[in-house]
């Protein structure tokens, strides 16, 4: 589904060819109908920042946000154990996933990358892909909140991923001040309280790994149901 793949593109570091392929993406969006007005509205706001700012300014922007704010990390399981060591096999489940639908991935991307799961998602049947999509919507509301806080476009783009997965964008009073959200406190309690439960796992799964773990196996038991 294009959809997907033109939202996955605009949350990738901005070049001169995604510049340039602004228009197509919103044409992208505009044919295949799976956003409602409003969502596309919100992600409008982004596409014209890539049609009118200079490229050197988007790509500070984009460093500064993703890259250099832990809080706004766009590889999700980050959010959901941090560094831990635990990451590990959900990243090797989740790789071996992905190939089982033709996706290989470069030797230096992660496949917890968000950009790459909506690649992936855009290889799979419709009702599949809205399911594992919602399956990562806590995650993708706390950086929509967090972005909508400081004002800036990409909150659009996530707000239209969680129109998608038919869920809610939070509160802008349920996330800390942006100074606060990074500091060691803040990110230890967030890893610490976090209740996401990828496909609605037990108790018992919902420990750091269990979490990462618990999405690939959802994704796995849609797989093999829609091979039947």
């Amino acid at each position: 589904m294009k959809t997907y793949r033109a939202l996955a593109a605009l949350l990738t570091y901005p070049t001169e060819d995604l510049v340039a392929a602004a228009e197509e993406i919103d044409n992208a969006l505009l044919t295949e109908g799976l956003l409602s007005v409003a969502a596309r509205r919100s992600v409008g706001r982004l596409l014209r920042e890539l049609r009118t700012s200079d490229l050197m300014e988007l790509q500070e922007r984009y460093v500064g946000l993703f890259d250099r704010t832990p809080s706004l990390s766009l590889h999700l399981f980050e959010h959901v154990h941090g560094d831990s060591r635990d990451r590990g096999p959900a990243m090797v489940d989740l790789i071996e996933l992905y190939r089982r639908h033709g996706v290989e991935i470069a030797a230096h991307e992660l496949p917890d990358f968000l950009p790459l799961f909506l690649e992936f998602l855009g290889e799979v049947p419709a009702e599949e892909a809205r399911t594992m999509l919602a399956d990562v919507a806590p995650l993708m509301a706390q950086i929509q909140v967090r972005l909508a806080r400081r004002g800036s476009a990409y909150a659009g783009v996530l707000a239209a991923l969680l129109a998608l997965a038919g869920a809610a964008p939070l509160a802008a009073e349920s996330a800390p001040p942006p100074e606060q959200e990074d500091s060691l406190e803040a990110l230890d309690k967030a890893w610490e309280d976090r209740e996401v439960r990828f496909g609605g796992g037990t108790t018992e799964t919902a420990g750091a790994c269990g979490k990462a773990a618990a999405m690939v196996r959802r994704m796995e038991t849609l797989e093999t149901g829609a091979s039947r």
